[in-house]
Parts: structure tokens; C-alpha cells; sequence
């Protein structure tokens, strides 16, 4: 019996978006429980500390990540449409911008501003899981390294449940220490938008259009993996890798 796989068929570009809506629906993060505990109050400030500090290191590599492909993009009309994202995380001035704006929140939950920046607390597989996507975005293709920014079709609903869960479930957490997440409601769709319809032009043939799902899919597990380490070092079993943020002594 044959094992040979049939090759992929090529898709309309409306099939090819419902493709990509399809793996957010199965694979994006808001379905992990470590989410969902973040969501229903079921996690302790400690273990809420833990996701930040960590996703700290996320948030400060996507502007370099954007810089990397920003320097590859062919045209002016790409490098302007994608130099919009390098503002939006990294401001146009001091304590400006989505990074700024995130350690405002690792302030707001009694983490030292210096121990976050410095990222000594931070779980190896954060650290893998991020540093595979800079190299990926860095490698590959540009139609792959656009179409990896994909999850952002589906942020909007993660930030929505993040934030009115947690002001509802933590005393800890206020409006202004989530502030990050109000403007990303309007630049994610943004961005999104752009990157979808650059996608669904540009994946011309049958090979293009699955490796644009594949560099999705791929996107996905780098931030389920994310929260994968979190939910072992911090839940369950618990085990906190060496060096990593331990709520006790750095917080």
C-alpha cells in the first residue's frame, strides 16, 4: 500500500484565509489552560508574575524581529507599511510604546523594573521558544516571515478575555497596569489586515500557500510552548529550571 502523500492542491485566496482562520481556531493559545487559568482568576500573583516577567522577553524581541525582516523588505511601500509596527512597540519617545508600556505592567505587579530587563529569571524554554522565532523570521522567505505574524488575526479575542478576566479575578491588576493591551485592540487588526492580503496575493502556487500554513502553525507552537514552560515551572509539577524567577526571592 502506498504511502506517498497527494500533493497539496491550489487554493483560492478565500480558501487559503479560511485555511489560516482554521489553525488559530485549533492551535492558538487562548485554548491553553495555563491561559485559561490566567483568564479565571485561578492563578496566584506569584504565578501571574511569572508570565509577565517571561513574557517580557516576547515583547522586547518583536520589534528586533520586525527590524530583521524590515531590512529584507523590497520596496518602500513594505518597509513603511512594516517600519509602523517598529513604532507601535518601541515608541517614538521614552516610556513610549508597547514595550514600555508592558514593563509598566511587571512594575504594577512588584517586579523590579532591572531584574525584568535583565532577563536572568527567565525560563529556558521562553528563551528557545522566542529565540526560534527571531531566527525564523530572519531565515526564511519574506512571504513566510509575514505570514508568521498570522496570530495577530487572532489576538484581539486572547485581549479581550485577558483583560476583563484578570480586572475581574485579581485585586492586584488595574486598568493602567494593562494598559499595553488597550491600543494592540486597534493596531492588531491593522497589522493583521495588511499581512493577510499580502498573503493571500503572494502565495501563488500550492508549495508557497503551505508553507505559509506551516509558518503559521509554526508561529502558534512558539507560543504554546511559551506557556508550556510556564504551566511545568509554575503549576504543575512545579519545577523551576535554575536561575529562573523563583516569586520568593526576586519578586
Amino acid at each position: 500500500m502506498s504511502t506517498t502523500k497527494a500533493p497539496a492542491r491550489l487554493l483560492s485566496p478565500e480558501e487559503l484565509e479560511a485555511a489560516l482562520r482554521a489553525i488559530g481556531a485549533e492551535r492558538y493559545h487562548n485554548l491553553h489552560p495555563f491561559h485559561r487559568a490566567l483568564h479565571d482568576g485561578r492563578l496566584n500573583k506569584a504565578q501571574v508574575q511569572a508570565w509577565a516577567l517571561n513574557r517580557y522577553y516576547y515583547q522586547a524581541c518583536i520589534p528586533a524581529k520586525d527590524a530583521t525582516l524590515l531590512a529584507r523588505l523590497p520596496t518602500t511601500e513594505l518597509r513603511r507599511e512594516w517600519r509602523r509596527r517598529l513604532e507601535d512597540h518601541d515608541g517614538t519617545a521614552p516610556e513610549t510604546g508597547g514595550v514600555a508600556r508592558w514593563l509598566k505592567l511587571t512594575d504594577g505587579l512588584g517586579l523590579d523594573r532591572d531584574y525584568v530587563e535583565s532577563l536572568e529569571g527567565l525560563l529556558p524554554g521562553t528563551r528557545f521558544a522566542v529565540d526560534a522565532y527571531v531566527h525564523f523570521v530572519g531565515e526564511r522567505s519574506i512571504l513566510e516571515a509575514i505570514a508568521s505574524s498570522l496570530t495577530e488575526l487572532f489576538s484581539p479575542t486572547i485581549i479581550s478575555e485577558r483583560v476583563s478576566g484578570m480586572l475581574r479575578n485579581y485585586s492586584f491588576i488595574t486598568e493602567e497596569t494593562l494598559a499595553y493591551f488597550k491600543p494592540r485592540l486597534t493596531q492588531a487588526p491593522q497589522d493583521s489586515a495588511f499581512a493577510l492580503a499580502y498573503v493571500k496575493e503572494h502565495a501563488r502556487t500550492a508549495e508557497q500557500q503551505q508553507a505559509v500554513l506551516a509558518a503559521l502553525r509554526f508561529k502558534c507552537d512558539v507560543l504554546w510552548s511559551m506557556l508550556d514552560a510556564l504551566d511545568y515551572a509554575y503549576v504543575a509539577p512545579g519545577r523551576i529550571p535554575p536561575g529562573s524567577f523563583r516569586p520568593d526571592t526576586t519578586a
